[in-house]
């Protein structure tokens, strides 16, 4: 009866590892982020031209979601973070930089560091996630997926979401004060 039970079991947890494949992932940061003092951000919608490749709503509201899970607000008056996208259905040859992990930079917060440029050839089917400083009027930090065996099928929901949740992953920051509402509210809720 327990082989019935485990056979049957087995099923369930193939299916549910086949949900989620992290893609390999890169990106790049400016070492003038602010990443600590962000607390809220908005969309990028491009003016004026009709580019299919810019404008998703599953990748939006997967933004949308990832950003709110770190404690940040959206709105549409003045945020500090505008996120824009992009799908690349070409390969291209892209400009990134080695550099230290951003956890570890920005506890180090070294002035001096250095940009050390490398190209990185994409492949078809690449999504670009930018988060711009506002403030600044600049990229501060920007992700890019891909996959080694085949591209991002930008017209499947499970494919993007994937994409939008293995870049967002690289980007570990939570909103200024949130880690202290949070846990303030979770306390209350426990009262």
């Amino acid at each position: 009866m327990r082989k019935i039970y485990l056979l049957a079991l087995l099923p369930v947890l193939l299916g549910s590892c086949l949900g989620y494949k992290e893609l390999p992932v890169e990106y790049d940061y400016s070492y003038r982020g602010n990443f600590k003092k962000y607390r809220s951000f908005d969309i990028m919608r491009p003016m004026g031209i009709n580019d299919s490749t810019m404008v998703n709503d599953i990748v939006e509201k997967s933004i949308v979601s990832r950003m709110k899970f770190l404690g940040y607000k959206q709105t549409e008056t003045r945020p500090h973070l505008i996120i824009g996208f992009k799908m690349y259905t070409d390969s291209l040859r892209f400009n990134g930089y080695d550099q230290p992990d951003i956890e570890e930079w920005v506890r180090a917060q070294k002035e001096d560091e250095r940009y050390d440029a490398k190209k990185i050839n994409l492949r078809t089917g690449t999504l670009l996630i930018q988060f711009f400083d506002r403030r600044q009027n600049r990229s501060i930090w920007q992700g890019y997926a891909t996959t080694l065996y085949g591209s991002i099928n930008f017209n499947n929901e499970r494919h993007l979401r994937n994409a939008v949740i293995s870049i967002l992953d690289k980007y570990r920051f939570m909103a200024e004060g949130f880690a202290e509402t949070g846990v303030a509210a979770q306390a209350d809720d426990l009262e």
